[in-house]
């Protein structure tokens, strides 16, 4: 029989969307309390969707037994402090991304979730779309050849109200800008699918909003499998769209145009030859299909909580997606490239905000 576990979900922006991911999966999970600084949203949240528990303080949730799993749907600033108490209390812990603010942080919760009965399992729910995946089935048959070029397109549109919230475009609390909240998605498929990245240079603006992080962003990068990669980013486009362009050898590859939804179906694919077409073609129709986004990563977060299998995304994912986004404001603030992997000696191991920025979201 089916375990389900019980989610406290804590955070009621992005939180309302995992609460509904939750929901999906009646038989899998239990959303058994909802917490927010600001009770009344929280209470508006958990009414809406018939949880019974409200909490406006953390505190109350952590080492409760009545909970498996802590949801953290809190502002970036908060994740290290509260990911390390829900370890610390043996709780499992998801965290929305970005997980952490540097590198040494990550492999700080590294070695105390190595030591904790709770797992520690970060989000990048894009990893979960039938787009996505119709390119890994055809790269697993052998019928994408290698990677030449890869260019991404994040072009979406923030303003003033985006901005009214209050931790949002500042270095202490949101962490960074455009690469690391809107574009830290599209960048970690690509390394989904072409592996690590060798070299980065990069160049970021604060063009769009008055804001202190970056919202606007060019990178190039080397893969380390031979191929070049570009990333674009902006947050001042008429019009959205998150585009993700893979020139391989024997096929290119375009995702759908969706700015949020990008790695769902339908991708294009399409080959140099009518012969190599039909192989395509052929070899789509056999394609697996998974359930998408923040339901798809919870279905696999409970399979790997209840029966020890690996989960599709891990630590050292969201550890990779951090690295990159390291390299690139690295880049940014020195002029010149920056070489990856990214050790211990490196001036941003400790963090890339500007110096003078704290933790406590102060600076």
């Amino acid at each position: 029989m089916t375990r389900r576990l019980r989610v406290a979900i804590v955070g009621t922006g992005i939180g309302g969307t995992h609460l509904a991911g939750f929901r999906a999966l009646p038989d899998l999970w239990e959303v058994v309390a909802v917490c927010d600084v600001d009770w009344e949203r929280a209470a508006a949240l958990a009414a809406a969707h018939g949880v019974r528990r409200v909490e406006s303080d953390l505190a109350r949730l952590v080492g409760d037994p009545a909970i498996d799993v802590v949801d953290l749907c809190t502002p970036p600033y908060q994740h290290f402090a509260q990911i390390s108490a829900v370890l610390e209390a043996g709780q499992h812990v998801i965290c929305e991304k970005p997980l952490v603010g540097s590198l040494a942080e990550v492999d700080a919760l590294a070695a105390l979730a190595a030591g904790s009965e709770g797992a520690l399992l970060p989000i990048l729910q894009k990893r979960f779309g039938n787009g996505l995946m119709q390119l890994r089935h055809l790269m697993a048959l052998g019928l994408t050849g290698r990677a030449y070029v890869t260019t991404v397109e994040n072009h979406w549109r923030r303003g003033a109200d985006y901005y009214a919230v209050p931790w949002r475009g500042r270095w202490a609390t949101e962490l960074g800008g455009v690469n690391l909240t809107q574009a830290i998605h599209a960048q970690d498929i690509v390394m989904a699918v072409l592996g690590p990245v060798a070299r980065v240079f990069a160049a970021t603006r604060t063009a769009v909003n008055p804001i202190e992080v970056e919202d606007c962003s060019a990178t190039l990068a080397e893969m380390a499998d031979g191929s070049l990669a570009t990333f674009s980013a902006t947050l001042g486009a008429a019009t959205e769209i998150t585009r993700l362009r893979f020139v391989f050898e024997q096929v290119t590859v375009e995702s759908c145009h969706k700015a949020r939804d990008f790695t769902d179906a339908p991708w294009s694919f399409r080959a140099p030859d009518a012969a190599r077409q039909r192989a395509i073609d052929a070899a789509l129709a056999d394609a697996p299909r998974i359930r998408e986004s923040f339901a798809g990563q919870f279905e696999d977060f409970h399979r790997s909580l209840t029966e020890g299998t690996p989960p599709a995304v891990t630590l050292d994912d969201s550890r990779r997606s951090l690295e990159l986004a390291t390299a690139i404001y690295h880049s940014a603030g020195t002029g010149a490239p920056v070489a990856l992997p990214i050790g211990r000696d490196h001036p941003a191991y400790h963090g890339w905000r500007p110096p003078g920025v704290d933790r406590a979201g102060g600076s």
